[in-house]
């Protein structure tokens, strides 16, 4: 089984708050709610979860704007929750920071899935320094044990989702994979998401990554099919 964490639960509907918390209680998390964007801030500072479930229409400060503080100051684990057909609010989380969705109305089943899959993410152990050789690449210099990412000399700060991602290209230059490959590497599953995922991600890799993120030389587009890292 895997470890309890702390997770906080973001929604304005007390019947929503209420179905997103028994599930996680039963699986014996600890659950904080908020039910505004400030309160949701409070809340994490307060309590530092492991984990946030944030709604997208909040009051007093969005859920997109909630999530794109968060993840000024954290790179904790953020899974958007957004009404079903809303495709431009998932959209919106994911380009704020959100490393995952959960459309509405959603199944328990998923809803745990989600969250199981998020945490160990995040709760991924350091190997030991020096058992794996850094990943080398033209600028990009890859530590997988220390999960450091270098560029060009300066280390960048990566979200777990957006090293997970760069990891599973880099570790097979020149590999073409595709959306469905890439949800199945880094985040655990294709079921229920939409490749639209992997392209946003790809969009905050690039920025962070490529000197000209609308020329990339690294992450490159296979028209089609998906992505590929560059040959070294």
């Amino acid at each position: 089984m895997d470890a309890p964490a702390r997770i906080l639960v973001v929604d304005d509907e007390e019947s929503i708050r209420a179905l997103l918390a028994f599930p996680l209680r039963r699986d014996g998390h600890e659950v904080l709610t908020a039910t505004t964007g400030p309160e949701a801030l409070e809340q994490f500072e307060r309590g530092q979860p492991d984990l946030v479930l944030l709604d997208v229409m909040l009051p007093g400060l969005d859920g997109v704007a909630v999530c794109r503080a968060l993840r000024e100051r954290s790179a904790v684990p953020i899974i958007m929750l957004s009404a079903r057909g809303e495709e431009g609010d998932r959209v919106a989380g994911l380009e704020a920071g959100a490393d995952d969705y959960v459309t509405k109305p959603f199944s328990v089943r998923e809803l745990r899935s989600r969250v199981r899959a998020a945490l160990r993410r995040a709760a991924l152990p350091a190997a030991r320094p020096g058992a794996t050789p850094p990943i080398e690449i033209g600028d990009v210099v890859i530590d997988a044990d220390r999960r450091r990412v270098v560029v060009r000399g300066e280390e960048v700060e990566l979200t777990h989702l957006e090293f997970e991602l760069l990891v599973t290209l880099a570790q097979a230059p020149g590999r073409v994979f595709t959306r469905d490959m890439l949800l199945e590497r880094a985040w655990g599953g294709s079921a229920y998401r939409e490749r639209r995922t992997v392209d946003v991600h790809v969009l905050h890799l690039r920025e962070k990554l490529e000197r000209n993120p609308k020329a990339p030389e690294h992450i490159i587009t296979v028209r089609g099919l998906g992505y590929r890292f560059r040959d070294p």
